[in-house]
């Protein structure tokens, strides 16, 4: 107990102030990140802030990253970074503000700053990728944003659409993002155009880039990427194909399942199973690429010693 009481006697003021703000840190944003998550399993947060249901694996691995650093932390040099102290004071500024979009936002800001205020620039070099997911998982106003301007995908969506089911005999109307089917009208609206889908695609495929170390790997990067956002796409066309059918032949509880009940949460999973296998399709490709390449030039180098 001496000993213990002695370490407390001794803990420097910066020491505390350090301890204040971590302590700060949790009673200001955990019942916030409690919140996000209670509305991306239940469905009961906005429509906007619901295309982020991405950070219920991203948050976690986020935290997983920057526990697995802690080591690495440690050993950093402390050194305070000029930006750190004013990022902190930014994020407490939008914290006070009360809306709920500069809230959020200061949750990332806050990291950050606490990163450049602990190990400055090094400190926060360590830990860019989880504080890149945190800040791409933090609910803001962009698919808000991005909404009036999907009206040529939703025409494309709903154009696919209505070409595939005419050719699985469908008598089917298409009228820019409307589609007929026995007189019963569909809407491809503008949260049906696949934002949300093509945002989870990429921020997954990130994961999975990063979980197989191949984040560094420009051109299979590159190739996730894009595969992520064509399967996607793909798969949307295809969702909103079925929705249709269902809708127009009058199978209303198999709508209702995909559109919002377990069906499109099962849909969006086997996505991301595409997308795994993609990576693992990439991965196979390369290493076979490479070994050929070895078995030529060896084979180039035994004919020149002949």
């Amino acid at each position: 107990m001496m000993q213990l009481r002695q370490k407390w006697e001794v803990t420097s003021p910066k020491d505390l102030f350090n301890i204040g703000l971590f302590i700060l840190m949790i009673l200001l944003y955990a019942p916030i990140v409690l919140r996000w998550y209670d509305g991306w399993l239940n469905k009961n947060i906005s429509t906007e802030h619901e295309y982020f249901s991405y950070g219920l694996i991203g948050l976690p691995y986020a935290a997983y990253l920057i526990w697995k650093n802690r080591h690495q932390w440690a050993t950093l040099r402390t050194r305070c970074h000029p930006l750190g102290p004013l990022l902190i004071g930014l994020a407490l500024y939008l914290y006070a503000a009360g809306s709920p979009q500069p809230v959020f936002l200061s949750f990332p800001i806050m990291l950050i700053g606490i990163s450049l205020w602990f190990k400055g620039i090094p400190g926060l070099r360590l830990n860019w990728f989880p504080l890149f997911l945190i800040f791409l998982a933090t609910p803001n106003p962009i698919p808000y944003l991005l909404a009036p301007y999907t009206l040529g995908l939703q025409k494309f969506i709903a154009t696919v659409a209505g070409l595939i089911l005419t050719h699985l005999g469908i008598n089917v109307q298409v009228d820019g993002i409307y589609l007929l089917v026995n007189e019963r009208l569909v809407e491809v609206a503008p949260y049906c155009a696949g934002l949300k889908m093509l945002f989870t695609s990429l921020y997954v495929a990130l994961i999975l880039l990063h979980w197989t170390g191949r984040l560094g790997n420009r051109s299979i990067t590159a190739l996730i990427l894009m595969g992520a956002a064509g399967i996607s796409i793909t798969a949307n066309i295809l969702r909103n194909t079925l929705l249709t059918w269902f809708h127009g032949t009058g199978q209303d509880a198999n709508f209702e399942i995909l559109h919002s009940g377990w069906g499109g949460d099962l849909y969006s999973a086997l996505m991301l199973l595409v997308i795994v296998g993609l990576l693992k399709h990439i991965e196979w490709w390369q290493l076979n690429w490479q070994t050929n390449q070895i078995d030529d030039d060896e084979g180039e180098y035994e004919s020149i010693e002949n």
